[in-house]
């Protein structure tokens, strides 16, 4: 062992419920992890999904930000077979992950994130807004007229969210219910392969109809804008994998914050004050709530490119790693008492949307949404209240977390 260097840290297995929540907050078994420090091995169902004996788990702040910002040690694209050399640049992208910018590695990341990036400027996003508002207002108007009690993740939350991303997209009013009904049956786990498997044949159906639309008469939406700013450029190919990253991501990311935020704002009634007392005030209430909730748990898994030594830990070229978004800004590291909700705390630099090259493209979508959304549910029905008991949340079997039902009264 060189000095100062673990060679081979004990391999930890966690229990089958360390990734889920309770509430608003980590599993007490994630919290039971933290014990073996900010770096460690696991072995168990996640090593086993990925064809391996073990893998590197990351919780601390320090750990996680150094991972997630080290795109020359760590790549997102992880080898299919061990024949596959250990390198993102040079390395095929599978067929069904062209577009995903999230398993893409220089110099092919820089080219695509370059045409996106200026789809999700402040002046694009602020040209949203309206259309956004009208959403909110008019899921609210529902909630009001179903009556109290009222499932405000069903009725607000899951259609605020899907209904935001269809507005970026440029998807048609007349086609988004069924284009979300087949989107949250895609990533509901509790359904059987084949059935998903279908909701994702068709809702791929549909993503190429679009784009062969865009092709021939581009609108104003995110897709025709591409399409008229870049034509061959990009893809066919690429604009239904950029499409799908943002859609099947932000869809879910959005209304697991959203619920999330509802359950949190009900718990802390003196940041729902902050929330509506100003546009800064607010900012920070959606920056703390992102930071305590975290409803994306781990990003995409990073591979090592080649041995590299974090935290005295020797990780081997090709070995994963998962970062844990949620403990990570959970850390003291990063910020004092980080299992309160404060938005009066210093700004704390967190890792919601990620770090490094990765960082997530729509963040600024994301603060928007939210923060709308929040603002007007309390403007609106200043009374909301759960109807059920906290401990009778049940939250979504997904990939991303969110309550599933989310009864309220006011």
């Amino acid at each position: 062992m060189e000095h100062g260097i673990e060679e081979a840290a004990p391999v930890v297995r966690p229990t089958a419920n360390y990734m889920l929540r309770t509430h608003c907050d980590p599993h007490e078994d994630m919290f039971a992890l933290r014990a073996h420090g900010p770096l460690f091995r696991i072995g168990g169902n996640a090593a086993t999904q990925m064809g391996a004996d073990y893998l590197w788990q990351a919780m601390g702040y320090d750990v996680v930000r150094k991972i997630l910002g080290d795109h020359e040690n760590f790549t997102t694209r992880l080898r299919l077979t061990e024949a596959q050399p250990i390198s993102g640049e040079g390395v095929p992208i599978p067929p069904q992950l062209v577009g995903q910018l999230a398993t893409y590695d220089p110099p092919e990341h820089t080219r695509l994130r370059g045409m996106l990036t200026p789809e999700f400027t402040v002046r694009r996003i602020r040209r949203l807004e309206p259309a956004i508002q009208g959403l909110i207002d008019e899921r609210i108007d529902a909630m009001e007229a179903a009556g109290a009690p009222a499932d405000v993740q069903v009725l607000f939350a899951d259609p605020v969210g899907g209904g935001a991303l269809c507005e970026l997209l440029g998807i048609p009013r007349d086609d988004r219910n069924e284009f979300m009904r087949r989107i949250r049956q895609n990533v509901d786990l509790s359904r059987g392969y084949k059935a998903r498997a279908a909701d994702s044949a068709a809702f791929n159906r549909y993503l190429n109809s679009l784009i062969t639309r865009q092709r021939k008469d581009p609108d104003e939406g995110f897709i025709g804008m591409l399409v008229r700013d870049h034509g061959d450029e990009i893809t066919d190919e690429e604009l239904k994998g950029v499409c799908t990253a943002l859609i099947l991501g932000g869809v879910e990311t959005l209304a697991g914050m959203i619920g999330f935020g509802v359950l949190a704002l009900l718990d802390y009634p003196g940041q729902r004050q902050l929330l509506l007392a100003g546009r800064e005030q607010s900012d920070r209430v959606v920056n703390e709530l992102l930071r305590f909730l975290s409803a994306l748990q781990q990003p995409t898994p990073r591979m090592a490119v080649k041995d590299v030594v974090i935290d005295g830990h020797r990780i081997k070229a090709g070995e994963v790693v998962l970062c844990s978004i949620l403990m990570a800004n959970r850390d003291e590291a990063l910020t004092p008492n980080p299992d309160v909700l404060d938005a009066n705390r210093d700004t704390a630099p967190h890792v919601g949307f990620g770090h490094g090259i990765h960082h997530c493209i729509g963040a600024a979508v994301a603060r928007t949404v939210l923060r709308m959304a929040y603002q007007s549910l309390w403007r609106r029905l200043p009374g909301l209240r759960l109807a059920v008991p906290a401990a009778e949340v049940k939250l979504r079997n997904a990939f991303i977390d969110s309550p599933d039902q989310l009864p309220v009264t006011w």
